[in-house]
């Protein structure tokens, strides 16, 4: 079975930093994406950051230049370093990773637990 664990989540001020980790743990498995969503409350779970098993990357349009995402295939983790943030960007983040089944193009979904960012003065 694969879990993942997240850390990094906390109170900052805005125009502060942050940077959350998520680290897969299992046996005998391989990971394709994986991703940071948020949720923030009263709102829908939304993407924030993907990153392909090759390193291609995508943002959401609200942390395009702020946020960095990156992953160690060797250890199986990732990390999204948060920078400028703001008010708007709290919420619960979300590790999420897709695992490759034995059919071709079909994955497991794997969700971490959820850390809390608040952004606040």
């Amino acid at each position: 079975q694969v879990q993942l664990v997240e850390s990094g989540g906390g109170l900052v001020q805005p125009g502060g930093s942050l940077r959350l980790a998520c680290a897969a743990s299992g046996s005998n498995f391989s990971i394709n994406r994986m991703a940071w969503y948020r949720q923030a409350p009263g709102k829908q779970r939304e993407l924030v950051a993907r990153i392909t098993s090759g390193g291609s990357t995508n943002y959401a349009d609200s942390v395009k230049g702020r946020f960095t995402i990156s992953r160690d295939n060797a250890k199986k983790t990732v990390s999204l370093q948060m920078n400028s943030l703001k008010p708007e960007d709290t919420a619960n983040y979300y590790c999420h990773i897709e695992v490759p089944r034995t059919t071709p193009g079909d994955y497991l979904e794997v969700w971490g637990q959820g850390t809390l960012v608040t952004v606040s003065s």
